[in-house]
């Protein structure tokens, strides 16, 4: 069978010198180059639509492609398309490039000047396992398989602000519609989904830290498949154990279950860590939960601005939840919107921790009362962001915002002056 590659080279002097050499690899089917970053995620766009067979084992991606630097582009191609084996084709032959390549999701690194014997070596690596990747993905019909799941982080502003919650509730209300689910405790020193849950179960993540290319089987292994069909990948019952996860390890794990689930729902915590950080960044959409107060908003707010820094998350692609609202509150989402510069859901939830609390305490949340009305807010949250199915696109992904919540005119300035601070 012939291995299909998909030249992305923007300049056109390296365009004839990449295309001469593939011609001539042995069984090679070179398909027609694409001169940008946005040619060629709009053409694997377009082959996807059509079969995951349709996609070329192999895309070649230049240093010089642009507008979108190679390294970002090799992110979004293994992030949107993970049966696509991606090598980078560039000048700098050092280990710091070579690890961020890795790391970016590149299955191979060839340098220039490009030498025969070096690019069929790299090529043949790479369709071997992008064969391999599809022939796992192609086995088990309940399992998802496209170009890639929509993945969501839930973080909280602070400890006990209904992060953990939230996360669970939208994974019921994806799976319930029909959309295969995966859940993620990410909150790897104190995660609490096991007991909202009321689960034991000895595989964690901790057990796919130390492996890269994390199979099917692999997978279902440390996966908890929960009565509701949401499939549990749990944080592990020794909290100290949770520094095995490193950032890196963390991209391979989400990309992993990003490649066979539509929905990946991941609770991050308060806290931040490596792999909190590595997960909110690869996240479609990252969510900020937050409670209307002070102690709260403010931390909302510090939360922003520290994932603006360490360039993890920038504030108008992060969408902020307020939980246990209501209309008397002073503090209205409009005006966290405004502090926080981020965007905010439309979907608000109410204050009514009386109608949680036996779920809670029995680990059985997902047992709450349909007619409840926080149960009915966070799942009207899932259909907002298009994790129902039927609702994909109702908000847009990574750079969209969200509608805007309410307002109260009665706010003085010294009470915006001090939550602002």
């Amino acid at each position: 069978m012939p291995t299909r590659i998909l030249p992305a080279v923007g300049d056109a002097d390296a365009v004839r010198s990449l295309t001469t050499l593939l011609s001539q690899l042995p069984d090679a089917e070179p398909v027609a180059p694409v001169t940008d970053s946005t040619q060629l995620v709009d053409t694997l766009a377009r082959l996807a639509a059509e079969s995951i067979d349709e996609l070329p084992e192999v895309v070649v991606v230049h240093e010089r492609i642009g507008p979108v630097p190679a390294l970002e582009l090799i992110r979004e191609v293994a992030l949107r398309f993970p049966a696509v084996g991606v090598i980078l084709v560039t000048s700098d032959a050092g280990p710091g490039l070579f690890q961020a390549a890795m790391d970016y999701g590149a299955r191979g690194l060839v340098t220039l000047p490009l030498h025969y014997e070096e690019l069929a070596s790299r090529v043949n690596a790479v369709a071997q396992w992008s064969v391999g990747v599809r022939r796992h993905l192609g086995a088990g019909g309940d399992v998802f398989s496209g170009v890639g799941g929509t993945v969501v982080t839930v973080s909280g502003a602070k400890g006990g602000v209904g992060a953990t919650l939230t996360a669970i509730q939208l994974a019921l209300a994806a799976q319930a519609s029909g959309r295969a689910t995966a859940l993620l405790d990410m909150d790897l020193q104190t995660g609490d989904i096991s007991s909202y849950l009321d689960i034991q179960f000895r595989r964690s993540v901790v057990d796919l830290a130390a492996i890269s290319d994390i199979s099917p089987r692999v997978l279902a292994d440390a996966v908890f498949r929960h009565d509701t069909g949401v499939a549990l990948l749990l944080a592990p019952g020794d909290g100290e154990r949770g520094e095995e996860v490193t950032d890196r390890a963390a991209r391979h794990i989400v990309s992993a279950l990003r490649s066979r689930y539509e929905v990946v729902v991941i609770d991050c915590g308060s806290q931040l860590s490596g792999a909190s950080a590595a997960a909110v960044e690869m996240a479609d959409t990252a969510l900020l939960v937050t409670t209307p107060d002070v102690v709260a908003v403010r931390g909302a707010k510090r939360t922003v601005r520290m994932w603006d820094r360490l360039q993890i998350r920038k504030a108008e692609e992060t969408t902020i939840v307020v939980n246990r609202h209501s209309r008397g509150t002073e503090i209205q989402p409009a005006l966290i919107q405004r502090i926080t510069g981020t965007a905010v859901a439309a979907t608000a939830i109410p204050a009514n921790f009386k109608e949680l609390q036996g779920a809670v305490d029995a680990g059985r949340v997902h047992e709450l009362d349909a007619k409840g009305t926080v149960k009915q807010a966070l799942w009207a949250l899932a259909g907002e962001l298009g994790l129902v199915k039927g609702t994909e696109g109702a908000v847009p992904r990574r750079n969209g915002r969200a509608a805007r919540g309410g307002d109260r005119a009665a706010l003085t300035f010294r009470r915006r002056k001090e939550i602002g601070r």
